[in-house]
């Protein structure tokens, strides 16, 4: 008798030995089989059909290991009755077509995941094992070798390239980003950190973030983003850069692009570990290539963010400029007509800013209009609109506000700017004062062009009378 070699009795009974996943599937379509393909060719997966209408008011005799919903128009599950079926397994969505949206009203049902049919294998195991209760390094151990080979596959790139090119909104883009991580990598809660306007960090986009883990994330966002490196931890608790973090497992990977890393992608676990994930270089290539065009998605919405900004932004002030004033003004007027609403303007000059130019030059003038536009974007309210008009007059747009609140603000804009003094760090202490004038739809004007006329006529009346004022619009005189 021929005797057996040791390596082909390891795979026979490592085959023998492999646990088999039960997963029951409800589905809205006629055919299901060309979206369970995958997982029925292989005799990991016990798969069981039902359609939607079918699912049972008692739970079955065997237990299963994750339940699987297909997502469709006019159809939402029984939840009590899918729990009782799951008995704590995953519940996960899947649709045939995957877009921002059907992933943002699966995340609104309530359900685990999103999947896109077909159905793989490697991302069911990911979601079994997430409701396993092993920490975060034994669930990157034992699902590293099967996880590198499907992030490598073309297919999974170009999954990761068409669910981040659904929008030119950073934010969007940051949330496929998120949900793609969900449906491969095991850890229970993704955070896309990216830097905000001022270059601070801050979560551009989660999924399933642990309590009290927020300012955490940011911190280890921003480290990755500073030394472009990834991160690991068997307990960011006891790391000192994240002080005050729960006691969790976590991960991060930056987003590289053009060779900056331009955001990272931090995964955290619900618990520590007793050590930190490992990865083999061979991993680490295949996500690197998988986040490469992530990366790239996200870098162009921030560019096109950016020149949309600089095309409706002032340069010196970063107030709103003149056109954008022109746009929202026509658009908040209609809403206003719409809603019976007032609408109200508020028109400022700087007085005496000519002196400022003419004793100091036009240097110093571009900082004291710098300090006088902070004053005003302090002093209006959050949903006011605040821009410069040219030189040294603004406007304010006031959404929803009577002329007598429009007036209190224009007071309080004016209070501010007589007690502050200018230039003061240059040494020269310099004094303004602002006049100002106030219109509102419709109790003075019934289109945009006679607001704006309205609103600087009452400021001119100011300025021909004293000046430091307020004025509101069809009580001149």
């Amino acid at each position: 008798m021929a005797s057996r070699s040791p390596r082909a009795t390891t795979r026979r009974r490592t085959t023998a030995n492999r646990a088999v996943l039960r997963l029951v599937v409800y589905h809205a379509s006629t055919d299901v089989q060309p979206q369970i393909a995958p997982l029925t060719r292989t005799r990991k997966f016990k798969v069981a059909c039902y359609p939607q209408r079918t699912v049972p008011v008692r739970p079955p005799a065997t237990a299963v290991d994750a339940v699987l919903w297909e997502l469709s128009p006019g159809r939402r599950p029984n939840w009590r009755r899918l729990n009782a079926i799951a008995r704590g397994t995953p519940i996960v969505s899947y649709s045939a077509t995957e877009s921002t949206t059907v992933i943002e009203r699966s995340r609104a049902m309530g359900f685990a995941c999103h999947l896109s049919a077909p159905l793989t294998g490697v991302e069911i195991e990911h979601q079994v094992a997430l409701a396993s209760p092993a920490d975060l390094a034994t669930r990157f151990s034992q699902f590293q070798p099967a996880l590198r080979r499907y992030l490598a596959r073309v297919e999974t790139v170009g999954e990761m390239m068409r669910s981040v090119s659904v929008s030119l909104d950073p934010n969007r883009v940051a949330d496929a980003v998120v949900a793609r991580a969900a449906a491969w990598l095991p850890a229970p809660c993704w955070v896309v950190v990216g830097p905000d306007s001022t270059g601070a960090p801050k979560m551009m986009a989660e999924r399933g973030l642990v309590a009290n883990a927020e300012m955490a994330v940011r911190a280890l966002g921003a480290w990755v983003l500073r030394h472009s490196q990834e991160y690991t931890s068997a307990n960011i608790h006891r790391d000192r850069r994240t002080p005050g973090a729960p006691e969790v497992a976590a991960v991060a990977f930056p987003l590289v692009c053009r060779g900056r890393t331009i955001a990272a992608l931090v995964g955290v676990d619900r618990g520590a570990a007793p050590t930190a994930p490992r990865f083999a270089a061979p991993m680490l290539s295949a996500l690197h290539a998988l986040l490469e065009p992530a990366a790239l998605a996200l870098d162009n919405a921030f560019r096109v963010q950016r020149a949309e900004a600089l095309s409706v932004t002032d340069d010196l002030t970063q107030l709103y400029n003149s056109r954008y004033l022109s746009l929202v003004l026509r658009r908040e007027a209609k809403r206003a007509s719409r809603t019976s609403q007032p609408l109200s303007l508020l028109f400022i000059d700087l007085d005496g800013f000519k002196g400022v130019n003419d004793m100091h030059g036009h240097l110093y003038g571009s900082r004291a209009l710098v300090e006088a536009s902070a004053i005003i974007r302090e002093s209006a309210r959050e949903t006011d609109i605040v821009a410069r008009f040219g030189g040294d007059e603004f406007a304010v747009v006031l959404p929803d506000t009577p002329s007598e609140g429009a007036v209190a603000v224009g007071d309080r804009i004016r209070d501010r700017v007589s007690k502050h003094v200018f230039l003061k760090d240059e040494g020269i202490n310099f004094r303004l004062t602002a006049s100002a004038g106030v219109a509102t739809l419709p109790d003075i004007a019934t289109s945009v062009d006679e607001l704006l006329q309205a609103a600087d006529d009452a400021m001119c009346w100011v300025k021909a009378h004293g000046k430091d004022g307020i004025q509101l619009a069809g009580v001149v005189g």
